[in-house]
């Protein structure tokens, strides 16, 4: 269509104009708000911390700042091997070697002080319910036993004799 086609067209009623600001374009985003200072069309969100990764990062942080990075008697990328480097090399072996056995005797040190503390804490629950249930059971022959003298108590004087010579004679056996 030409210039003039397009006119006699809009004459026509064929066509309708349409302004910028009444068009929607539905293959963009809606755009955020207006108080929001960013002009990206997507923000990043970070992900939601899990606990475990967070601790993950923060060992790997400790070993990166701990451990020393050092690369000592290094040979340049076209030298060959000579005389020397086998003793290097069993030398940084030798030390690699000891490092890990020291950090496995750490590691077993600490287990075992674990397992220790676990055991105690285990034993030391045991002997407080042996210790409690012992006292519940004194506490309820004591119990008994002041019921049974208040309840003689109101008897007279003759129950507590024949208490008291009733302990006496089993006293006797017992000597």
């Amino acid at each position: 269509m030409s210039s003039s086609g397009r006119s006699a067209a809009v004459a026509a009623g064929d066509l309708q104009l349409v302004s910028v600001s009444d068009r929607q374009v539905s293959a963009l985003p809606p755009r955020p708000p207006a108080s929001s200072s960013s002009t990206a069309l997507v923000e990043y969100t970070p992900p939601a911390a899990n606990p475990e990764d967070e601790d993950l990062e923060i060992k790997l942080r400790r070993i990166l700042e701990c451990v020393p990075v050092r690369v000592s008697n290094t040979s340049g990328s076209s030298a060959g091997s000579g005389s020397g480097d086998f003793h290097q090399y069993r030398q940084m072996r030798r030390r690699e070697q000891d490092r890990l056995a020291r950090m496995d005797v750490d590691y077993q040190k600490r287990k075992e002080i674990a397992e220790f503390h676990l055991r105690r804490e285990e034993k030391l629950k045991a002997a407080e319910e042996r210790t409690a249930k012992k006292r519940a059971k004194r506490q309820k022959k004591k119990q008994r036993k002041k019921e049974k003298k208040s309840n003689s108590g109101a008897g007279g004087e003759e129950n507590r004799r024949e208490e008291s010579s009733g302990d006496d004679e089993a006293d006797s056996d017992n000597n």
